[in-house]
């Protein structure tokens, strides 16, 4: 444990939760407004959800070796800078757009991989509590920027709110600079199990049927919830309802996760692998239920009410449960990072094609219905898939 840092390490490790999805899940609910500026199909814009998911795929590996050789607090200080300009750059041109977007992607994915290190180095016995913090005002963030992208766009103009996104993402860097002076006093220390994924040793991993199932898992939950992340709002536009209203309920999909973020790791832990099994069953048939009713939409706002609460409840407790599986299945750490590195690599990339492919879908069929119901079908082998890995005491050991 390091005792010495800087008095503005929590506030810099709470600010940087805030912007680890904010930069990107609040744009959905403006995606309409967007694509009219920019004068492309409203389907073209899907990938905007897509490109952070790629880079996540990609850049979180080369996470460790950036804080090995700049140290941990000088890189959250250059990602910081990068999701800034990322952000600006989106207002320029269509090309910058997609460009910005991926900058932000690289930044979070660094920051993402990091984040864990730095609280295990300064904070090793309060690990916990502190993930939570971070976690919860990631979430926090997310729920807020979703439900006041629109009003502000509609008020003002979508330039407005990414310009006082990026002053957010500003404030984010100015809290946290303080930190940057001590990381000469520990430039090359790294406590992130990242680093251990690259091993030979993980080709074992790969190698293991229960291993693509649960990869299978990682995506599709994910999928779950960044397709009607990123169309959601505007389905619902489609069906009569206004961009303020459509953006307040991925607002509400977001906030929804808040307390299943504090409270299902710790139930899963003391399930039994019977009991379990009936969590996450339970969990992927109200996220599907959700998508099912998105095959009879209407313009009522119960209707989109309930469709946000049923998947938002059932992504809100299918992470949590993931996050604590990689390591209920596994019998070492070493193993616990090989198994979480392959199902999060695999499974972003499935995430990543879930929300362009349905919007796409939407400009091959002009209608919601043929990909819904391919997704429901996905589903359902996702919640089998699950099921069989929960039948299996450790999937490595």
């Amino acid at each position: 444990m390091i005792k010495q840092h800087s008095k503005f390490l929590i506030p810099g490790i709470i600010v940087v939760g805030m912007v680890l999805r904010i930069p990107f899940t609040s744009i959905p609910p403006i995606i309409a407004n967007i694509a009219r500026s920019q004068h492309v199909p409203v389907g073209q814009l899907g990938i905007l959800t897509t490109i952070p998911l790629i880079a996540f795929a990609i850049f979180s590996s080369i996470a460790p070796k950036t804080a090995q050789k700049f140290g941990l607090e000088r890189a959250f200080a250059a990602m910081l800078i990068v999701i800034m300009v990322g952000s600006l750059i989106r207002v320029i041109n269509t090309p910058m757009l997609y460009i910005g977007t991926l900058l932000i992607g690289i930044g979070i994915a660094h920051m993402n991989v990091l984040l864990p290190s730095v609280i295990r180095l300064y904070f090793p016995g309060r690990v916990g509590p502190m993930t939570s913090i971070f976690t919860f005002s990631m979430m926090l963030a997310t729920a807020v920027g979703a439900g006041l992208s629109a009003p502000i766009a509609a008020a003002t103009h979508w330039h407005v709110f990414i310009y006082l996104l990026t002053g957010v993402i500003g404030i984010a860097f100015l809290v946290w600079l303080p930190n940057v002076r001590f990381a000469t006093k520990h430039p090359q220390v790294l406590t992130s199990p990242t680093a251990e994924v690259t091993r030979p040793k993980k080709s074992r991993v790969w190698r293991n049927r229960y291993a693509w199932l649960l990869l299978y898992f990682t995506g599709l939950q994910s999928a779950m919830f960044y397709i009607l992340m990123a169309w959601g709002p505007t389905m619902a536009i489609q069906n009569g309802l206004s961009p303020a209203t459509a953006g307040a309920f991925a607002g509400i999909n977001s906030l929804i996760g808040l307390p299943f973020a504090l409270t299902i790791p710790t139930i899963v832990a003391r399930l039994s692998d019977v009991y379990r099994q009936w969590l996450v069953g339970l969990a992927s048939v109200i996220g599907i239920a959700g998508y099912l009713l998105l095959l009879v939409p209407n313009s009522n706002f119960w209707y989109w009410l309930s469709v946000n609460l049923l998947i938002g409840v059932g992504t809100a407790i299918l992470f949590p449960y993931l996050m604590t599986t990689f390591s209920l299945k596994t019998a070492t750490p070493i193993q616990t990072a090989e198994l979480s590195g392959m199902a999060q690599t695999g499974g972003y990339v499935i995430a990543a094609l879930g929300p362009v492919l349905f919007g796409y879908g939407y400009s091959w069929f002009h209608s919601w219905t043929p990909q819904i119901v391919v997704m429901i079908i996905l589903f359902i082998l996702m919640t089998l898939a699950i099921i069989l890995v929960e039948k299996q005491n450790k999937i490595l050991s």
